[in-house]
């Protein structure tokens, strides 16, 4: 996909250079247009690969500091936060055992997420937060306690109807149209399947207008036997 994508591309922008001057009215539109679903394909195609990597090209899992994701993350977004005018709150985040590139992906998914649909003339606020639970399973007859890290993603954008919630993790699926805000449909489901591939939840509480909590679950451990990423299944 990527290889005829690329030559689209490249003939696109020979004829702006070489005939843009000549180019005017409707041919071209027809360019610049062109140009746009050639950028979007792009993203979309990169937006696979990521999806399918999840699973395909993750190491091992290691001990990941998430605070130091986070900064690293919030340095990235650096750009667009000064654009928008927003900021991002950050608390104490713990130690776990995680894939460290995975992490980087599903911080940046949801903090870009919550950037991206503010609400019109209010400064977007992001705030993530962490604190560790305790869950008792039933296991082979014996209770398993495990302590588990809450994640939450908190913002005071647009947010959404809540009936829509299984929805908004499917692949390409959107709440609002392109025109509106830009993106693929994909954001969501590649954290979707980075958690479920550190055998952890996502779920989200929102109301129209009010905002969005994106709530992630994952264990702080995870046995010897599992941490190899081949061996980690949704």
């Amino acid at each position: 996909l990527q290889e005829p994508l690329r030559k689209i591309v490249v003939f696109g922008e020979r004829l702006k250079e070489q005939g843009g001057e000549k180019l005017d009215g409707q041919p071209r539109d027809y360019l610049e247009r062109m140009q746009k679903a050639a950028a979007r394909m792009q993203t979309l195609i990169n937006d696979l690969l990521t999806f399918s990597r999840v699973t395909t090209r993750a190491r091992p899992f290691a001990q990941v500091d998430l605070a130091q994701v986070a900064r690293e993350v919030i340095t990235d977004l650096e750009g667009r936060i000064e654009l928008v005018k927003g900021r991002v709150e950050v608390g104490t985040l713990p130690l776990i055992d995680a894939e460290v590139l995975q992490m980087r992906q599903l911080f940046q998914n949801l903090i870009g997420n919550a950037l991206k649909f503010r609400r019109p003339d209010v400064p977007p606020v992001v705030k993530v937060a962490a604190e560790i639970i305790t869950s008792r399973a039933p296991d082979e007859g014996t209770t398993v306690v495990r302590k588990l890290c809450r994640l939450t993603v908190t913002d005071n954008g647009i947010g959404f109807d809540e009936k829509y919630l299984d929805r908004i993790f499917n692949v390409f699926q959107r709440l609002h149209s392109r025109n509106d805000y830009e993106g693929t449909g994909m954001g969501l489901a590649i954290a979707r399947k980075i958690v479920l591939f550190h055998r952890g939840e996502i779920t989200a509480k929102s109301k129209p207008g009010e905002g969005t909590t994106f709530i992630v679950t994952l264990p702080v451990t995870h046995p010897k036997e599992q941490q190899t990423a081949g061996e980690n299944h949704e």
